[in-house]
């Protein structure tokens, strides 16, 4: 059998290759689709975190319990314009850009880790 006989009736007819705007649209349809899937599940989350954390950032105040993104806890001690002073233990204090802080530690939620923890503990002896 020969393939080359057959090739431009794999390819299309001769013809049929024209650019009509009708065919167009369904190519339109998909890419604005894809679009919209895009935005409502990578842009627009990001957005919205991206406010959060602005809003978080602009929040903080002295005695705010705080988390760097590098793992740091402390208290803050004192917020200047661009950095904040962060007490991590009872003589050391360092400086941090305000971008650095990756969340604010609620009291609440301390103080209800450690009883949680002490409950896991004693669970585990048994």
């Amino acid at each position: 059998m020969n393939y080359l006989t057959e090739l431009p009736l794999l390819m299309g007819a001769p013809g049929a290759s024209g650019g009509s705007p009708t065919s167009m649209a369904p190519t339109l349809v998909t890419f604005g689709l894809v679009f919209l899937i895009f935005y409502f599940l990578i842009i627009r989350p990001q957005q919205k975190r991206q406010r959060d954390t602005k809003k978080m950032l602009e929040a903080l105040k002295k005695g705010d319990r705080i988390v760097t993104i590098g793992g740091i806890r402390g208290t803050i001690t004192s917020v200047k314009t661009d950095f904040v002073v962060v007490k991590v233990d009872d003589n050391t204090k360092v400086q941090f850009s305000r971008s650095a802080i990756s969340q604010i530690i609620d009291p609440s939620a301390a103080k209800s880790a450690p009883a949680q923890e002490a409950e896991d503990t004693d669970d585990s002896d048994e």
